[in-house]
């Protein structure tokens, strides 16, 4: 299997001219020569770019995400390059009714028409991974059944093995390789993939974003029904919308764009900065707008497959660099990138400033549909690689959501202000952080643990004050150990007293 699929990947490769474009960046030229000579009779009439689409397209769906995945990483790729593969959609033909109803079978052990009250066999939806089929429960509830492509493992298990195979021989011929992390990437989009692959996981992406936005008049989410999950099979509420991409019908449906825009911009740095939780699939096949009832202009989130998340560092970090470009301190977006360690420590900070400055100050005051993050990001990525920052993987996701969400506000509201929209977010959640809720909040979180530790702080402070000093101290030194254990002493007993006060609600 695996050599059937390389030997496919080296004739895809051959006819629209990959091992040259690859070859082409080696720093001595020999083999894009050698390579020039074995094919003297190839010729071109197209841009290396559709070439590259078209080759990713040729060899399969999961060549096809990775190429969406690719386009986001504009350090990595020349601009033209970048938009071609932006283009890439997963154009997939359904598998058969008679598939879709033996896998149902063989997921509850039992026909669809035992186990659900209706079932549709021609699905409603369908992707690389899987596809989507409408139903109704026996309670009568009406669901979305999302059913995983037969024999899919196998598939990316071989082609992740070759991509990874490939990332490697990308590091060795290309001059940026190492710096650039393409192995890296490929871990990050093959974790992202499997994950794909258990519809439990997705469900319970799906739940975990349903209980972060619970209440929330910006974005529904649809229930999970656990009784009727497995891994290849996923249930869940039936959504009714309107696709985000059909603005004349959100129009005439009442949907006040300027405000969905504004409300999705929320949305993003929700999920980003507070939760630390996001849909990193955020492309309009996947985004609806309710027009029904109460929810009437509300978000709709579809396809849990892909979430990507952040650790509270990442989210820091992120936050104090955004608030930053916003509030023009470049100064503090350089020094945010050495205290990271994203940049070299010995980094001229005034230097790689001016260049950060050079890159955002055209785009401020401006409105959305003057503005390309895309043109943006690549000349943040530019100036990256003149100062030697390491292009972290595992922002990919972001980055690629964040360009979606580009495209859902021109879409939505070419006039938008992204800055001033998110500005006072940012600030509130900054504050929320840093500011004394976060410190009463920080509190209140460890309060049960030192409900725990406090009966064991006499013992502690009793074994503190009765250690002898060492012996070979001096009396000067031996004086000044003496006032630090009476200092401890009393640091001991504010934080007994701290611990009683906030532990007595969990004692």
């Amino acid at each position: 299997m695996r050599l059937f699929r390389l030997a496919k990947i080296l004739a895809v490769s051959s006819r629209y001219g990959l091992d040259e474009m690859l070859l082409e960046h080696e720093p001595s030229g020999r083999l894009a020569a050698i390579s020039r000579a074995l094919h003297f009779w190839r010729r071109f009439d197209e841009p290396e770019a559709v070439r590259l689409r078209k080759a990713l397209e040729a060899l399969g769906p999961i060549f096809v995400k990775f190429g969406q995945v690719l386009s986001t990483r504009r350090d990595l790729l020349p601009p033209d390059i970048a938009d071609e593969l932006a283009k890439l959609q997963d154009r997939v033909p359904p598998f058969s009714s008679a598939q879709a109803l033996a896998e149902v079978e063989k997921a509850y052990g039992k026909p669809a028409s035992e186990v659900f009250a209706e079932f549709s066999a021609e699905p409603v939806a369908s992707a690389s991974v899987a596809q989507v089929h409408l139903a109704r429960l026996p309670d009568g509830r009406d669901v979305a059944v999302k059913i995983l492509r037969p024999n899919m493992q196998g598939v990316i298990e071989h082609d992740l093995a070759l991509m990874d195979t490939l990332a490697g021989l990308v590091e060795k011929v290309w001059s940026d390789g190492k710096r650039l992390k393409p192995r890296e990437v490929v871990a990050e989009f093959a974790k992202y993939l499997r994950d794909e692959l258990d519809l439990m996981r997705e469900a319970s992406n799906c739940s975990q974003l349903r209980r972060n936005f619970e209440g929330s008049t910006l974005l529904v989410v649809p229930e999970v029904y656990w009784d009727w999950c497995t891994a290849s099979v996923m249930v869940m509420e039936r959504m009714r919308g309107i696709p985000i991409s059909h603005r004349d019908a959100l129009v005439a449906a009442g949907v006040d764009l300027k405000a969905l825009s504004r409300a999705g911009v929320e949305i993003f740095f929700t999920q980003v900065f507070r939760d630390g939780f996001f849909h990193a699939d955020m492309h309009p096949g996947n985004i609806f707008v309710a027009t029904e009832g109460e929810k009437h202009g509300r978000y709709i989130a579809l396809d849990f497959g892909i979430v990507g998340t952040l650790t509270d560092t990442d989210k820091n970090y992120l936050a104090q660099n955004f608030l930053a470009f916003f509030q023009r301190d470049y100064k503090r977006v350089a020094q945010a990138h050495v205290e990271a360690g994203w940049a070299p420590a010995d980094t001229r900070v005034d230097e790689f400033e001016a260049a950060i400055r050079a890159v955002c100050e055209p785009i401020f005051d401006r409105p959305l549909k003057e503005i390309s993050f895309g043109k943006v990001l690549l000349r943040l990525f530019q100036t990256s690689r003149r100062f030697n920052v390491e292009i972290q993987p595992q922002l990919v996701m972001l980055q690629k959501t964040l360009l979606n969400i580009e495209g859902l506000g021109r879409q939505l509201d070419p006039d938008l202000d992204l800055w001033k929209t998110a500005k006072p977010f940012l600030e509130r959640w900054m504050s929320e952080q840093l500011g004394w809720r976060g410190v009463k909040r920080n509190l209140a979180a460890e309060a049960p643990n030192w409900a725990r530790t406090l009966p064991q702080l006499p013992r502690l402070v009793h074994q503190a004050l009765s250690r002898p000093p060492a012996a070979d101290l001096s009396p000067l030194l031996a004086e000044i150990a003496a006032g630090q254990r009476r200092q401890n002493w009393l640091l001991a007993a504010i934080a007994a007293l701290l611990a009683t006060a906030l532990a007595l609600p969990y004692l």
